[in-house]
């Protein structure tokens, strides 16, 4: 199964903070629900994983990030990532660009684009599932992107400090997701009466 995602996220910083973390892969990875760097093989390749709770079963995916390229003066990042769970019954791969729009002297916009892969049991979820819990994904992204930004000192101070240290990733809770995507479309369905 394949997933096409393109999604624009406001972000309370300057475009260059914002920029200095975009491009720091480890604090990146500490921004995404359930995902941990373990290991930095090069200045382009990484060793990380992801754990996804679903009720009280967990799949623990092992995988490889590679930086296809870092574009300073469009501010953009494409990495590609691959990997398969610790049983080797679901593997999952994507290609994603991302890039930092200034959007004011205080404020700008984070630009993803992606292309999902997933087989075996990752994939049960169906396509229909899909959409609804990457926007879920991605949403709990965008927040702790922003705040690993506000946690930074003084943004960056203008992009030249230390990050933050990375918080503890915690599993992904797919029923957490998928009651919010559930939530999402109900709201949308009322809505629309």
């Amino acid at each position: 199964m394949k997933v096409e995602l393109k999604r624009k996220f406001p972000v309370s910083a300057p475009a260059e903070a914002a920029w200095a973390v975009l491009q720091d892969v480890v604090a990146v990875a500490s921004c995404m629900p359930g995902a941990k760097i373990t290991e930095r093989v090069d200045d382009t390749h990484y060793k990380g994983t992801v754990g996804v709770k679903v009720g009280p079963a967990s799949l623990s995916f092992r995988g490889e990030i590679e930086v296809k390229g870092i574009d300073a003066a469009a501010r953009t990042l494409r990495l590609s990532a691959r990997g398969t769970d610790t049983t080797g019954g679901s593997a999952a791969s994507m290609d994603l660009t991302a890039r930092i729009e200034p959007a004011g002297a205080h404020a700008c916009t984070l630009v993803g684009e992606s292309e999902v892969s997933m087989s075996g049991k990752a994939a049960a979820f169906g396509s229909r599932m899909m959409g609804p819990v990457a926007d879920q994904v991605l949403n709990q992204f965008a927040a702790n992107f922003a705040a690993r930004l506000q946690a930074t000192p003084a943004q960056n101070a203008q992009a030249r400090a230390a990050p933050a240290p990375a918080p503890e990733a915690k599993p992904l809770n797919a029923f957490g997701l998928l009651w919010g995507a559930l939530k999402a479309w109900l709201r949308a369905l009322v809505a629309k009466a």
